[in-house]
């Protein structure tokens, strides 16, 4: 077995992100292949001691450890398939963004041709791959999640949340999930301060504290939903956490009132259910039970 500085690793997929895991590996002094649908992209990487491989099968064979930085899951079975005997023996590193089932789906994909798997979801933008803050959360084999540190820890700090390879794309995406919705929300608390012409500069400087404090509630919110006690004394209620004037004010305004209507109609099922006193974080039960679909129109011929 190669020395944990000297372990060899393959890297498919040269877009910003795979540029900068690749760049990553080699600073650290691992042998380092990469492989691009599209060549001209590893032309730097070359240059700093990679190798770039002529094809998929090159690129795998040169490594114990391939990690697929790819477009989406289809392009992991159309890139890899085609040489998934090559692959047998070998450690497969999904950090392509995939759902839960679709990361469980590559795992027994790989299982079934003799390949260890590890699934990954990247909390960092590339410029912070190698460097304070970055983290990659990791599921599936412990093992090669062991293994592969020497490796991993080079982009940032590596997080193993268990044997199920669906762990880290749900935490990957409920993380994900969290952070547009709270960009989504500022951009329509910009929109609306702009229509009396105060800039988005403006807006953010007193919008950034007022959000970071606000995030000291999310523990106090988880506490309630784990114990499923929205009746308990000192919550905000569903009644008065109506958001119909914010909506309005949108409206008046010309402006489109997705975010907050969104917000508003998950209040408003919670409420019409007979839950008004509740506190504000019954909202999602409205999300874990969604509503039915409407019903198809009967006409005369029949439903369509």
């Amino acid at each position: 077995m190669p020395e944990p500085a000297d372990l060899p690793v393959t890297v498919l997929g040269l877009g910003a992100m795979g540029t900068a895991l690749a760049a990553a590996t080699v600073v650290a002094g691992h042998p380092t292949t990469v492989w691009n649908r599209t060549p001209g992209r590893a032309g730097a990487l070359v240059a700093g001691g990679a190798r770039e491989a002529v094809s998929v099968r090159d690129a795998v064979t040169a490594s114990p450890l391939v990690v697929a930085v790819l477009l989406d899951h289809a392009s992991v079975h159309q890139t890899l398939d085609p040489v998934a005997d090559a692959l047998a023996g070998r450690t497969l590193v999904n950090l392509v963004t995939t759902t839960p089932e679709e990361s469980r789906e590559l795992a027994a994909w790989a299982g079934s041709h003799g390949v260890t798997y590890l699934d990954g979801g990247i909390m960092a933008v590339p410029g912070m791959i190698g460097g304070p803050g970055a983290e990659v959360l990791y599921s599936g084999s412990r093992a090669a999640f062991d293994a592969a540190r020497p490796v991993l820890d080079t982009w940032g700090e590596s997080t193993w949340f268990g044997e199920d390879p669906g762990l880290a794309p749900l935490y990957d995406l409920a993380l994900l999930a969290g952070m547009y919705a709270m960009f989504a929300g500022f951009f329509h608390g910009v929109a609306m301060v702009g229509t009396a012409g105060v800039s988005a500069g403006d807006f953010a400087r007193r919008a950034a504290p007022w959000l970071a404090a606000m995030t000291a509630e999310l523990a106090d919110y988880a506490d309630v939903i784990d114990r499923r006690d929205y009746d308990a004394p000192g919550q905000q209620s569903l009644e008065f956490s109506d958001l119909s004037d914010m909506v309005r004010a949108s409206e008046e305004a010309g402006l489109a009132p997705g975010v907050v209507a969104a917000v508003q109609t998950l209040i408003r099922r919670q409420v019409e259910a007979g839950h008004g006193r509740d506190g504000f974080a019954r909202v999602v039960e409205s999300i874990r039970t969604p509503e039915p679909a409407p019903a198809h129109p009967v006409t005369a011929g029949g439903t369509r």
